[in-house]
């Protein structure tokens, strides 16, 4: 595991370029970063420097131990376009999740998230080798649901008070998984 999380992993198609996420490439979030609508439904808030600051250690941290993240680039225009990564990483299982993924609000409805997912999809189930590669979204963001049932995922549940927010309200996740015995069907169907 911890040679997996000591990779440098880049990524691409046509349309993307996930960059592994470091203080250099993340800083280059700031122009986007600062949107009250991006995190909504994240759990916490990235109002101030500080905020902001304490986001990049965090990701940092946890990338040492349970996580790998992407900062996301966009081809078409070479901008910064948002952020995404494996998290709860458990090789044992051979599975992962795929999330606490966002963009900047001018990426939205861009194609970028299929094009994100295609690849962390392809790389977890035909380069790592996963058997089950899960999503999850609150309860509320119906928008990010749509968004992971459009890549075939299987919806299979709500997990109650699931995480706390950073204002200290219980929140609620819907979670999805996509199988390797999915993979093959989603991949012609959905990605060609």
């Amino acid at each position: 595991m911890k040679e997996f999380l000591n990779n440098h992993i880049e990524l691409e198609n046509s349309r993307i370029l996930l960059v592994p996420f470091s203080r250099n490439t993340a800083e280059k979030l700031r122009e986007i970063i600062f949107d009250e609508d991006v995190w909504k439904f994240m759990g916490m808030f990235i109002k101030t420097e500080e905020d902001f600051q304490n986001y990049i250690s965090d990701t940092l941290r946890q990338q040492s131990k349970t996580a790998y993240s992407f900062v996301i680039i966009d081809k078409l225009t070479n901008e910064t376009a948002g952020s995404t990564r494996f998290g709860n990483i458990n090789f044992q299982s051979e599975k992962l999740e795929i999330g606490w993924t966002w963009y900047g609000r001018k990426f939205h409805g861009t194609g970028l998230n299929k094009a994100c997912k295609y690849e962390l999809l392809k790389y977890g189930f035909e380069e790592i080798g996963l058997r089950r590669i899960q999503f999850s979204a609150d309860s509320e963001n119906l928008k990010s649901q749509k968004a992971i049932e459009k890549l075939g995922a299987v919806k299979e549940g709500v997990f109650r008070n699931n995480y706390i927010d950073s204002t200290g309200n219980s929140k609620d996740d819907v979670y999805y998984s996509i199988i390797k015995e999915d993979w093959a069907i989603i991949k012609r169907t959905i990605f060609s």
